[in-house]
């Protein structure tokens, strides 16, 4: 994003994330989702920037964000990309943070949420539900659209290999298939997506694999447990109305009962059709 600060955070060992920081005041991190990168906040980030200190850093795995292997299947567990967010906003020097996620972004953002409540001081989710809910309500016919969550969840070899023949054909479709509005992603935006997405195959499938497993795990244990988010939430969807087949809303306050449940009528890449819409959620959501 032009203008705006380019570093490298170490925040594991040998972890480091490329992160653009801009603005001033209250700090807002911002996750960004599959198959994107920091560039999706562009519009968003600039507005905010001018109250806030923004911090839009590429998950692990992703972007220009180192990319380790994962030998263990917890590499790319939300719990350890969410202990990444924090590492990067105390060395950023922010010990207490506003954390926005969106899709991918959003799992990670829930999982910082959860497990470290003194450090999230507000949270907001982008077209998204909670990992172990995902896997729940989709079922029959309706899970096709699903189709990438099954076949990145397969054990580790034939995922990657079809996907790497064809990464351009394979990512480009949810760019053009999730969008309603093909213009909110200009070309040199989708160039640097389908760039980064190809050179990240392996752990954007291990980031996917781990949430049909270990992220799983982790949620089954906090429902419980009765763990909830206890910070102010707010969750923005697409409007599917009927069609959604279930109570999305429903679905978000059994995990955080301090809860602003909206919808936006565009594509999965809200922060990028609608970027109006996110940021006054994104404001309403820093004052309550």
């Amino acid at each position: 994003m032009q203008g705006w600060d380019y570093q490298r955070v170490p925040v594991a060992e040998g972890v480091a994330l490329n992160v653009a920081v801009g603005g001033s005041g209250s700090p807002l991190v911002l996750l960004h989702g599959f198959p994107q990168t920091h560039l999706m906040w562009r519009h968003v980030a600039a507005d905010l920037a001018a109250d806030h200190t923004v911090i839009c850093p590429d998950l692990r795995g992703y972007g220009d964000s180192d990319k380790p292997a994962d030998t263990d299947g917890r590499a790319y567990a939300k719990r350890t990309m969410a202990a990444d967010v924090l590492a990067l906003a105390r060395a950023l020097g922010h010990d207490r943070f506003a954390l926005a996620g969106h899709d991918r972004g959003a799992l990670v953002a829930v999982r910082a949420g959860l497990d470290h409540p003194g450090a999230v001081t507000h949270l907001a989710c982008l077209d998204v539900l909670p990992t172990l809910d995902m896997w729940e309500v989709m079922r029959g016919t309706s899970a096709a659209v699903g189709f990438h969550l099954y076949l990145m969840a397969q054990p580790p070899g034939l995922p990657e290999q079809l996907i790497g023949a064809a990464p351009d054909v394979f990512f480009g479709h949810f760019l053009d298939a999730w969008s309603r509005d093909p213009g909110a992603i200009p070309g040199e935006v989708r160039a640097a997506y389908l760039r980064a997405s190809r050179e990240a195959v392996p752990s954007i499938v291990a980031d996917y694999r781990a949430s049909a497993g270990i992220d799983v795990e982790h949620d089954e244990a906090d429902r419980a447990a009765g763990r909830r988010l206890g910070m102010p939430v707010s969750v923005l969807q697409q409007d599917w109305g009927a069609a959604l087949g279930y109570d999305a809303a429903a679905v978000w306050r059994a995990w955080a009962p301090d809860l602003y449940h909206g919808t936006v009528t565009c594509g999965h890449f809200m922060a990028e059709e609608a970027p109006a819409e996110v940021v006054g959620a994104l404001r309403d959501l820093l004052a309550r």
